[in-house]
């Protein structure tokens, strides 16, 4: 027995295929995506760069600022500290040289009521005298009565000055008789302990102190220096000296120079007494 079984369904295309759509860019959207990332790019950058070079130009100003008036603010300290009459400007005003003072007071010019003490006589050579209360330490150095930087009463040329031997907080021994050429209307003595000389050498941008060394009228040998600050492209010291009842005024101008070619210029003011 035969059995035949036929089955009638719908239509069917047998020529039908898979088709796979595939995907991509075009050459024209490549170019689109590619300048527009140019464009963010190029903002991105602008947005950050100046705020970055903003901090790098901060960074280096507040260096040459800082170092400036570290130099300044240490002279300033030695000028407020000078000997009256002392300050003195050479090298077209590149060159500043002091007296700088250690301690001071006043000299017993009166015998006391029962004739006791020890005075300071200008009548002739002196080794000897009694300080007016007390120092706060025994100091060394050179004493100077009544500097007035000029005629007899130069602490340069050695007029006014002797050095001391001993000192308590007594009374000072010179370390040779002196006769100091004039008396002081206060009974005001100083004690220097060293000559400073600041000094701006423009071939090699550096200001220089020099101290320690020996008082001299001219042309002092400065010896071996201290280095303050570099970068020094330009300087300039200038002094009015006033009077004995005015304070004198120095006037300090730096200019530092750095490799970027930032540069940054400060003045700054001292006063000193020049009351001898």
């Amino acid at each position: 027995m035969i059995f035949q079984i036929h089955c009638q369904g719908g239509k069917s295309d047998t020529n039908d295929t898979l088709k796979i759509k595939q995907q991509g860019f075009t050459l024209i959207e490549l170019v689109i995506v590619m300048i527009v990332g140019s464009i963010m790019a190029m903002m991105t950058t602008s947005i950050l760069t100046g705020p970055v070079q903003s901090y790098v130009d901060i960074t280096r100003r507040a260096t040459l600022t800082d170092a400036a008036e570290s130099a300044l603010r240490r002279m300033q300290r030695d000028i407020r500290r000078a000997l009256p009459n002392s300050i003195r400007l050479t090298n077209s005003g590149r060159t500043l040289e002091l007296l700088h003072i250690s301690a001071g007071g006043r000299y017993r010019a009166k015998l006391a009521s029962d004739a006791s003490g020890d005075i300071l006589d200008f009548t002739r050579a002196d080794t000897r005298f009694d300080i007016i209360g007390t120092l706060n330490a025994s100091p060394s150095g050179d004493v100077v009565i009544y500097n007035l930087g000029s005629a007899s009463a130069d602490a340069y040329a050695g007029d006014n000055r002797a050095s001391i031997a001993t000192s308590t907080v007594n009374t000072i021994t010179l370390s040779s008789a002196k006769k100091f050429p004039l008396s002081s209307p206060q009974q005001r003595f100083f004690i220097i302990d060293t000559p400073i000389t600041y000094h701006c050498d423009l071939a090699n941008n550096e200001l220089l102190r020099y101290d320690n060394y020996a008082i001299e009228l001219s042309s002092p040998s400065l010896g071996n220096a201290s280095l303050q600050s570099n970068n020094i492209s330009a300087c300039k010291f200038d002094y009015d000296d006033g009077t004995s009842s005015r304070t004198g005024l120095v006037t300090l101008t730096l200019t530092l120079t750095d490799d970027a070619s930032e540069s940054i210029t400060l003045i700054h003011q001292a006063h000193v007494d020049n009351q001898p």
